[in-house]
């Protein structure tokens, strides 16, 4: 379930998106409009004729006039939200009815119009579903365009019609050789086309006393009047039937149907069964899609404010923590020179397990190392006590679980001050030095250190190392000016032992033990700070598989943390201000927002394909100047080459749709109550310790026993 509902999300929405684009012509519709064309092949009946031809059956077509003071009032292209309503409030107003010949782009968005035309006595005739210009269609085209339509009408109003009005038409002896030959198909479909005898140009928008006078017949003859209801500001039209409607009326005309002007039978044929139930399952479908989109592009105007305000808040207050911690004379209270415990929770670590220890052995700090082997069956402990190293020990106990194993470790320390670090990880000489400094201010409880990717040389790793500098430690430059850093990594991390055991050490509550911890600490009163000078070099996922794991466990931990300790919210004192401030950034930063980044691709892909493809493409590359912005920045920051940003655009294009996937994966997970288990990533071992010391094979008398 965890794997199909993001495919079904995923197809789903894809499927919305293409039905919203269909029927607001996004996609397939043709705009092409065809110049007039010879008459030779259009018999002079029809062009002589009257405004309604009819070419049902196998007789000849002939055209029919409308009788003497009798006046059809059409309007093409609805129905409008806005002026269809004015219109038909006119119409009964004065006792008038009309034809409304609709397409099936606005009658399927607003079904309610349509019955509202046929309850109050109009007839629909179908203008086709995209507008496009028959005489540049197929036949299968020009089916498609007709049933498509009818089924719009069988989901609005229960009916079908067998009035028809070509798109882009005029009057009777405009017909031409292309047109005419359509109008023939679709007779011989059974429908009767009208056309018109007067138009009121009211699309040219000449004024209200102008319609009036251009719909007015020139003699006491019938009429059809060609107006709209759609397509454009439609208020003149509107004020000029407030004056055509009661002046014609005065002069004896009848505004009628077209079939009751004619003495025919109804255009309209109720649908029942199947069809009616087709009909109304697309226009239940096409109000979802409309629904579904707005929301989405609700939730891209939130992610587009998201980015602003983050990447607004990263460079201001990550500016204000490197300005003051690089000030001359910054120091956070007495150097710490004390000796501290550093703690290797590893399992199956062999291929890491050398280098991380000897990286500890030429620091510049006075340390002793505990590596607690957690149930290795890879003989990563013997690699360690095959080392001879001073002031190393190894702990060895059953597969148990990271945070078993640093309570072990913990258990087993011997200084106030503890480093906890992973065993895929090495430390610079100064490392343990700059990551215990901040203990001198005593309010101090825990210090996140500068966790680096060390295998940055594939592009995948590449992105993580740009996700690691800009997301992460300028994250946590944040954070820490903001008092509410939401995770010490478990790459790099130092805690005061008094600290840890107020809170009850780590938790298995969790998959993400770091979060978890640093949430514990900050609901305690204790600060937590960012110490950008404390690198640490880790050995990131070398495979997709490998960082859908990681990240997996990741998201999901934080969520559990996140709801762990959701009662900080109304809890008061430092667990309430850590609450109101830590919990909704970290929910809204790191749970909420990747989740909805991902809306920036689908509508630039969407934009790309049918919208305007100019302005797409501007605001895409807007945002990811910020985002390149804000990385560059970063990257100085930290003093790291540049080069590695050529590959960005493609991050946020590839890496980010991956990361969503996975978190939408968390989201079923918690949702469906599954389970996840810890996952053992495959290492290399191809992150070198600076300055390492070499191997030694004597014993050391420091040695403590293995326990």
């Amino acid at each position: 379930m965890r794997y199909l509902l993001p495919s079904l999300i995923l197809v789903a929405l894809l499927a919305m998106l293409m039905l919203r684009g269909y029927v607001h012509s996004e996609i397939l519709a043709d705009h092409r409009v065809r110049p007039p064309a010879a008459t030779d092949q259009v018999p002079d009946r029809i062009l002589e004729g009257g405004p309604v031809i009819d070419a049902r059956g196998t007789a000849a077509a002939r055209s029919l006039n409308v009788p003497d003071h009798k006046l059809v009032l059409t309007f093409d292209d609805g129905p409008d939200p806005v002026w269809t309503p004015k219109v038909l409030d006119k119409l009964k107003e004065y006792d008038a009815h009309g034809v409304f010949f609709v397409t099936g782009t606005m009658a399927s968005r607003y079904p309610a119009l349509v019955k509202r035309m046929v309850d109050e006595g109009h007839e629909v005739g179908l203008h086709t579903f995209n507008h496009p210009d028959l005489s540049y269609q197929s036949r299968s085209r020009i089916d498609w365009e007709l049933s498509q339509n009818q089924l719009a009408l069988a989901g609005a109003a229960g009916i079908r019609t067998s009035l028809f009005r070509p798109p882009y038409s005029s009057f009777a002896d405009a017909m031409d050789n292309k047109s005419w030959p359509v109008a023939q198909y679709i007779g011989s479909l059974g429908y009767i086309t009208v056309l018109d005898t007067t138009d009121s140009e009211d699309w040219k928008r000449p004024g209200p006393e102008v319609i009036s006078r251009n719909a007015s017949p020139r003699e006491p003859k019938g009429a059809i009047v060609l107006m709209h209801d759609s397509g454009g500001d439609r208020s003149q039209t509107v004020e000029a039937l407030d004056q055509f409607l009661p002046a014609m009326q005065g002069k004896g005309y009848e505004f009628a149907n077209l079939t009751e002007a004619l003495g025919a039978p109804s255009a309209h044929t109720p649908v029942t069964g199947a069809n009616l139930w087709k009909g109304k399952a697309w226009v239940a479908a096409v109000a979802l899609s409309d629904n579904v989109t707005a929301v989405l592009v609700v939730g891209l105007s939130v992610i587009g404010v998201l980015v602003f305000v983050r990447f607004g808040l990263m460079l201001l207050l990550s500016f204000a923590h490197a300005r003051t911690v690089r000030r001359r004379g910054f120091h956070w209270g007495p150097p710490v020179t004390e000796p501290v415990t550093v703690l290797v929770p590893a399992y199956n670590e062999r291929e890491c397990i050398a280098n991380t220890v000897r990286s500890l052995m030429a620091g510049d700090h006075p340390i002793e190392v505990i590596v607690i082997d957690d149930g290795s069956t890879d003989g990563t402990a013997d690699i360690v006590e095959e080392l001879w190293l001073p002031n190393v020990h190894v702990v060895r106990q059953q597969n148990s679980g990271k945070p078993a194993a640093l309570n072990n470790g913990i258990a087993h320390a011997r200084h106030d001050l503890v480093v906890m670090m992973d065993g895929d990880t090495v430390f610079e000489p100064s490392t343990v030095r700059e990551l215990v400094q901040p203990f001198g201010d005593p309010r101090v409880g825990a210090v996140a250190g500068n966790a680096k990717v060390g295998n940055r040389e594939t592009l995948i790793g590449a992105w993580q190392h740009i996700e690691y500098v800009m997301g992460f430690n300028l994250d946590r430059r944040m954070y820490d000016v903001l008092g509410c850093m939401p995770t010490i990594p478990g790459a790099v991390g130092a805690f005061r032992r008094q600290a840890l055991e107020r809170v009850g050490g780590m938790s298995e509550d969790t998959l993400a033990e770091d979060t978890d911890i640093t949430m514990a600490l900050h609901r305690d009163g204790w600060r937590v700070v960012y110490a950008e000078r404390a690198r640490a070099w880790t050995e990131a996922p070398e495979s997709v598989q490998q960082l859908w794991s990681q990240r997996y466990r990741w998201s999901y931990g934080t969520m559990q943390a996140i709801w762990k300790h959701r009662r900080a919210v109304i809890e008061g004192g430092a667990s309430g201000r850590f609450g109101r401030v830590g919990l909704p950034l970290v929910s809204l930063f790191m749970v909420l927002f990747p989740l909805l980044a991902p809306l920036i691709d689908v509508f630039l892909l969407y934009g790309l394909v049918f919208g305007p493809t100019q302005k797409t493409v501007v605001a895409w590359l807007g945002v990811l100047l910020i985002q390149a912005v804000c990385a560059a920045y970063a990257f100085r920051l930290d003093r790291e080459r540049m080069t590695h940003l050529i590959s960005l655009p493609l991050q946020q294009i590839l890496y980010r749709q991956l990361m969503y996937v996975v978190l939408l994966q968390s989201w079923i997970t918690a949702l469906t109550g599954g389970r996840l288990r810890w996952q053992k990533l495959r290492r290399t071992g191809v992150v070198e310790a600076p300055g390492s010391i070499p191997a030694q094979r004597g014993r050391s008398n420091d040695r403590r026993p293995v326990a």
